[in-house]
């Protein structure tokens, strides 16, 4: 199947920059911050066949204390912009269903919470997440992808690497997504992106 994007495909790619509000319209619950402090050298890219079409139902990050299912689904808001999970989800993860799904070639795209108004969401640990660790998706077709964190970024929301997130890859590739820094005004100012690619495909 081509992902190659069309040109109108390009104008929706622009609008995926504001992908900032992690907390919704509601300020943060008062919290540590989440912030990538050491990211170590990018880990080198592997090459593993790409898996077919499968949705996610699962995702684990053991790092981070993460095993939660089912997945959401996450499109464009009525703004353009891409949703992010609801505050009665903040323990769920969300993909972002107009991109591939985790495994096929491409980067496929999951975002959840840091934290919320009502408390810490699922990503409250994401700081312990290094290069070297493993994101694992279970599949709706009962395969598994498991994916190696190459790379961690922290950027302010103003200066989102929209390009770097969800433009399109050679092979099969990750991002994971969710809110950083300290709270200025109720909300967290930055994003936390952990990229990485496919290693192992299981039954």
């Amino acid at each position: 199947m081509n992902h190659r994007r069309t040109a109108p495909a390009l104008l929706v790619l622009a609008a995926l920059a504001a992908l900032t509000g992690c907390a919704g319209a509601a300020a943060p619950a008062a919290g540590p911050a989440a912030k990538v402090t050491e990211t170590g050298a990018p880990a080198p890219k592997v090459s593993v066949a790409p898996l077919p079409r499968s949705e996610p139902v699962r995702v684990r990050v053991p790092a981070a204390g993460v095993d939660t299912g089912p997945v959401l689904k996450l499109g464009l808001a009525g703004d353009g912009t891409v949703e992010v999970p609801s505050e009665a989800d903040a323990e769920r993860i969300g993909w972002y269903d107009k991109g591939v799904t985790p495994g096929e070639t491409g980067p496929a795209v999951l975002i959840g919470h840091f934290d919320t108004a009502r408390g810490p969401a699922v990503l409250k640990n994401v700081a312990k997440v290094r290069v070297g660790d493993e994101i694992t998706v279970a599949r709706a077709d009962g395969t598994e992808a498991v994916f190696r964190v190459r790379e961690l970024e922290q950027v302010d929301k103003k200066e989102f690497p929209t390009r770097k997130v969800y433009g399109d890859t050679e092979r099969p590739e990750l991002r994971l997504i969710t809110c950083g820094g300290e709270l200025v005004d109720g909300h967290r100012p930055d994003n936390i992106i952990l990229y990485a690619d496919l290693v192992t495909r299981a039954a």
